[in-house]
């Protein structure tokens, strides 16, 4: 499994019209720097403005997926989404001159095939994966739609589909490797029902819809008079129905409604902003269902994100002892606040410190109702991210680290006399000439108490040099 991020190695444009609006646009595809995620940017207005791909920005999935924030608006994203996310692609910022991604054939073929074309190149931040831990269900009963998934060390999707169709049938499609996307999901058509046509006309919609874009599935004879107001509608003077599909003579695959709603499927899910682990099985999807899951999952993330990372043992070594921490920190008492580091790796550290009324803040801080200081919490982290970056460095008692920044604070509960912290601290991007960045999180069993982004710098100490 790929784990580093990935953009485009050039820019690739496309032309056509949208399907929904009938308007021309020309849209760019352009490579993007790390954790840029994929962003699309209306260049025919004021100020070029930018909506990300996140299922947070989604407004309505009646006929595709929009998306919108402020003024920037994108409708039917979902298929040059899915192609970018399906190929590699993390990283990404595609300029469009108009509401709504062209439709091209109706199906992801042509996006992937430039994408191919140009090629991905490997970015130096690593992918963002939320990995599933337990089975998450999304259903709408009453239309027969269900999308559960399951924890697994990959990516797999099964969909089915089941409109009550005599001509369509009970169609599955599976997707085990994103390798097979190329071949056997992107050249998958979108489609609609015949009997569909007029109420999507009455709503403004499908202006861009042909028989060149788009699969129509035809349940029941039709009339001559209803030929001739097709071909008035399509503007064609050829108008057939053969095997139950207008003017389609040949389907790319046996179940290709069911590839193309995988399709879908992908682009949607991508709108959650990271990669998943885990196997998904999904009825009757649509983008109604397909975004509310993300916007389920992204809830779930974040409440996995107020959760320690680490499981903290008190009856297993300590890592780092009180003699070990003094070694590399100059902190002293009343100053030192951290007692000991239970987990560390080349990204992140897990470290404790008890807090007991013993401690010299809570004589003025609050008399008579002991309270550890905000500023306190973020020297805790600032200590636990000191060590895990002078445990890594030759000579550590001739450094010290300082504050060049904290952004983001926030307390979410009172730390007081008899509470453990548990401190935890991520490496936000490699240190570079010095700097560290850093994320910091204190827990209290196993609720966030308090969490900050911090930057630092690595100095040699005066009495070193």
């Amino acid at each position: 499994m790929q784990t580093k991020q990935q953009t485009l190695s050039a820019p690739i444009s496309f032309s056509g019209k949208g399907l929904h609006t009938g308007v021309t646009v020309s849209m760019t595809v352009n490579p993007a720097a790390d954790n840029n995620g994929i962003a699309f940017r209306r260049v025919d207005l004021d100020g070029a403005p930018v909506v990300p791909a996140l299922c947070e920005y989604v407004t309505d999935t009646s006929r595709g997926t929009t998306i919108e924030k402020g003024a920037a608006k994108v409708s039917t994203i979902e298929h040059i989404v899915s192609a970018l996310w399906s190929m590699g692609v993390d990283n990404a910022i595609i300029d469009i001159d108009g509401p709504e991604v062209p439709i091209m054939d109706g199906s992801a073929r042509e996006y992937v095939a430039r994408i191919a074309e140009v090629g991905i190149v490997e970015q130096k931040a690593d992918r963002k994966y939320y990995e599933v831990t337990e089975k998450q269900v999304y259903t709408i009963p009453d239309k027969g739609v269900a999308i559960i998934i399951y924890p697994d060390d990959e990516f797999t999707v099964s969909v089915h589909i089941d409109f009550n169709s005599k001509v369509v049938g009970n169609q599955y499609a599976t997707l085990d490797m994103f390798n097979e996307y190329a071949e056997n999901i992107a050249p998958c058509r979108t489609f609609c029902f015949l009997h569909e046509i007029e109420p999507l006309l009455k709503m403004n919609l499908i202006k861009g819809g042909d028989l060149n874009n788009a699969i129509v599935v035809v349940e029941n004879p039709i009339s001559d008079e209803q030929l001739e107001h097709l071909k008035q509608v399509f503007g064609k003077d050829d108008i057939r129905v053969t095997g139950g599909y207008l003017n389609n003579l040949q389907l790319r695959a046996s179940n290709e409604l069911a590839r193309h709603k995988l399709l879908d499927l992908l682009g949607d899910f991508a709108l959650l902003g990271m990669r998943i682990k885990g196997r998904v099985w999904a009825s009757r999807p649509g983008h109604f269902a397909n975004t509310e899951f993300m916007k389920q999952l992204a809830m779930s993330i974040r409440r996995d994100g107020e959760k320690p990372a680490f499981k903290y043992n008190p009856a297993k070594p300590a890592l780092m002892d009180i003699n070990k921490i003094m070694s590399l920190l100059p902190h002293r008492y009343p100053f030192l606040l951290v007692d000991k580091v239970f987990y560390i790796d080349d990204k992140s550290i897990g470290a404790i410190k008890n807090i007991t009324l013993n401690e010299p803040q809570f004589t003025g801080h609050f008399p008579t109702e002991p309270v550890m200081p905000g500023v306190l919490l973020v020297e805790a982290m600032a200590q636990a991210g000191g060590l895990f970056v002078l445990n890594g460095v030759e000579n550590p008692q001739e450094y010290s680290t300082y504050f060049l920044k904290i952004d983001n604070v926030r307390f979410k509960r009172k730390v007081v006399p008899g509470d453990t912290l548990q401190l935890e601290v991520y490496l936000l991007e490699p240190i570079r000439r010095g700097i560290a960045s850093m994320m910091g999180k204190v827990f209290v069993g196993g609720q966030l108490a308090c969490e900050a982004t911090l930057m630092a710098q690595i100095i040699r100490n005066k009495k070193s040099e």
